[in-house]
């Protein structure tokens, strides 16, 4: 099966695992957002939120965007080996730890990325998960690189084909590009598409080239004090570029693995092949990988991302924090 085409259940939410660089731009910030709205319908559960990128503040950005969602208790890894290390150029980031409440103050007081992937994984249902990578495919090849541990007897590769049921990515241009989550860790990039033996849905970056939002939400005046209205209403002015709404790239990627592609786009499977350099291209000498293609309109999925990226929290009870690294 090339990939997994269906649309989430109320009934039976799926449990995601979303990797994100959380920081270089700030369609992450849209894209946690879609996440926590499709938690809050039923439609997802969200076992972890991890970083790709190991700038210091990077887990308290993701534990601000998960408090203010009131789920403090989603647990944020962090790469804490080789990974990069690259932050927002806008300070949207520094604004969010000022103004917003985190539990978690430095990186070292989340578990490691990998840690936390072995940790997960080993405790879901045979081919349930989710992973949603949204940024560096750094986390991802060292899961697949992985040895055996105290979580599961299995290697890297055979956990994942044990427990994952899709990887979802916002990664590559199709049918060939030179993209920035594949180029900035290509040695990454390049073994996990390579290795990765379950399916994998692909959104290119020309997707969401044309899908423009964040304009609805800086001006909507009915939302107070929220940390994802504040990171547009910062960034969208200082690129003339995003004058009409940020390009939504990584938001694409948690709507097909949530809805599934249908009725937005089509597909083409094969397989991504990753150059040493981190450029890419296409072969469909396999069925196993897909990437999306225009079946309708982009300003349809605009209005769609635009509407959830506005939703607000819902009221929980507190839970107990799942942090903790024992």
């Amino acid at each position: 099966m090339a990939c997994v085409s269906s649309s989430a259940q109320k009934a039976n939410p799926i449990p995601v695992i979303f990797d994100s660089d959380m920081g270089p731009d700030y369609d992450d910030v849209g894209a946690i957002t879609l996440l926590h709205a499709f938690a809050d319908s039923g439609y997802v559960k969200i076992l972890a939120t991890i970083a790709s990128t190991k700038y210091e503040g990077v887990a308290s950005v993701f534990d601000v965007l998960n408090t203010y969602f009131k789920r403090p208790d989603i647990l944020i890894g962090v790469p804490k080996g080789k990974a990069l290390e690259l932050k927002d150029s806008q300070h949207w980031t520094d604004t969010l730890l000022l103004n917003y409440p985190h539990s978690i103050k430095k990186n070292a007081e989340a578990l490691s990325a990998l840690e936390a992937y072995r940790r997960l994984l080993a405790s879901q249902p045979d081919r349930s998960v989710t992973i949603i990578t949204v940024g560096f495919l750094t986390n991802i090849a060292d899961l697949l690189q992985s040895v055996p541990d105290k979580y599961s007897n299995l290697n890297g590769r055979d956990l994942v084909m044990q427990k994952v049921k899709q990887l979802v990515c916002m990664a590559g241009g199709f049918p060939s590009g030179n993209e920035f989550n594949v180029r900035m860790d290509a040695a990454a990039s390049k073994t996990v598409f390579d290795n990765w033996p379950t399916p994998v849905l692909l959104s290119g970056v020309e997707i969401g080239f044309t899908i423009l939002t964040g304009l609805p939400l800086v001006n909507d005046r009915s939302i107070k004090q929220s940390p994802v209205q504040d990171v547009y209403r910062i960034c969208i002015p200082l690129a003339q570029q995003d004058s009409a709404g940020r390009m939504s790239w990584d938001q694409t990627a948690v709507l097909i693995a949530v809805k599934g592609y249908r009725p937005w786009w089509n597909i083409e499977t094969g397989k991504m092949i990753v150059a040493d350099n981190g450029s890419n291209t296409w072969s469909k000498e396999s069925s196993l990988q897909s990437y999306l293609t225009p079946a309708q309109s982009p300003h349809i999925v605009q209005e769609l991302i635009n509407k959830l990226m506005k939703h607000q929290p819902m009221s929980r009870a507190k839970t107990k924090s799942k942090n903790s690294k024992s």
